[in-house]
């Protein structure tokens, strides 16, 4: 069953899907301008204008109509008086109105097709391996490196010319480079100014393959650590260990989470541990399911997610570690498999 199939399955009324992502796994065009109308009984209409027509006009598994450079605009003339779903985690509040002032019942939905992204198919997985593959290499030769003396802003551009190097020229998310203190904030700008000796390096980084991501996070040493920071590292490591064994089929977003919060907390140090512990992958570094205290997601066969406990001292330093996880029939599988032991790069 396609894609497409799969998803009219579940609708009780015509879907128009309108998140780029979402169109782009259902039909395979990567667009900034497109919209899907799937209906309940498997035929889907693809919307784009004039810059996507002939690539949108090659496409087997969709119906496709030229619409102006507005495409919900045009789409409130040519579905006037029908009754449709809408993404309500996607489509715009403009957009919303403009589909009302041409008589179009919109009733929301959320997350139908993100459920469906969810079970990654056998060359989804593909991708992923690749992606994954990639950024091994990549955080392996991090590791031959010497950090201290240098900039994060110029170690973040080194870890774009090493992902060239080792077959991806694109970057799944902007690479993040923190040393000592700004390694105390889960996300944090990229400085100019020099790494120091015997401290802490978080980087996270990750690229593209076929447009699947990959997204992984060591932490390392320029030098003898501090007994505090080593004890962080050890603890980290620990954490993320128990939440990779946690992960399998039938087990909640919270159990996982749970697995590796607990060793943290038993450490003393909970409070510095304030994100989940991992969140899908796949077209989008940030998809479902969710392995967080709030989580209501259970994890299931084809789910790929990260599992990235972390420690945040602030004014300090901090520690993640982070892998991509695949679930398999009976457990897990590591996508990515550079060693986790702390390395000092100097």
């Amino acid at each position: 069953m396609s894609r497409i199939e799969r998803l009219a399955a579940l609708l009780e009324v015509p879907l128009l899907v309108t998140s780029g992502v979402n169109v782009r796994y259902l039909t395979g065009l990567a667009s900034s301008n497109a919209a899907l109308l799937v209906d309940p009984g498997g035929e889907a209409t693809l919307f784009t204008d004039f810059r996507y027509a002939r690539r949108a006009r090659t496409l087997e598994s969709v119906r496709f109509e030229q619409t102006a450079r507005a495409v919900i605009g045009d789409l409130a003339t040519r579905l006037a008086g029908q009754t449709i779903g809408i993404e309500a985690h996607v489509l715009t509040l403009d957009s919303l109105h403009a589909l009302r002032a041409g008589s179009v019942a919109a009733q929301p939905t959320s997350g139908l097709v993100e459920r469906l992204r969810a079970i990654k198919e056998p060359a989804e997985l593909e991708s992923l391996r690749q992606a994954a593959a990639i950024s091994d290499k990549v955080f392996g030769a991090l590791a031959e490196e010497r950090f201290a003396g240098r900039t994060e802003l110029e170690l973040a551009w080194r870890v774009r010319e090493l992902f060239n190097e080792h077959g991806s020229s694109e970057l799944s998310f902007d690479t993040m480079v923190a040393a000592a203190d700004n390694g105390a904030s889960p996300h944090s700008d990229n400085r100019d100014v020099a790494v120091l000796a015997n401290t802490l390096v978080i980087i996270d980084a990750g690229c593209r393959v076929d447009g699947y991501a990959s997204d992984c996070t060591r932490t390392f040493a320029t030098g003898g650590l501090p007994d505090e920071l080593a004890r962080a590292y050890a603890v980290c490591l620990e954490a993320q260990l128990a939440g990779l064994e946690a992960m399998g089929p039938g087990v909640s977003g919270r159990e996982a989470d749970a697995a590796a919060r607990d060793v943290i907390a038993a450490a003393g140090w909970a409070e510095e541990f304030g994100h989940g512990l991992g969140h899908g992958i796949g077209l989008e570094v940030h998809e479902a399911p969710a392995a967080r205290p709030e989580s209501t997601d259970t994890l299931e066969a084809g789910n790929v997610l990260s599992c990235e406990p972390g420690i945040y001292l602030a004014g300090v330093a901090g520690v993640r570690i982070e892998d991509m996880v695949l679930i398999t029939d009976d457990g897990r599988e590591r996508l990515t498999q550079v060693g986790k032991e702390l390395v000092t790069v100097g």
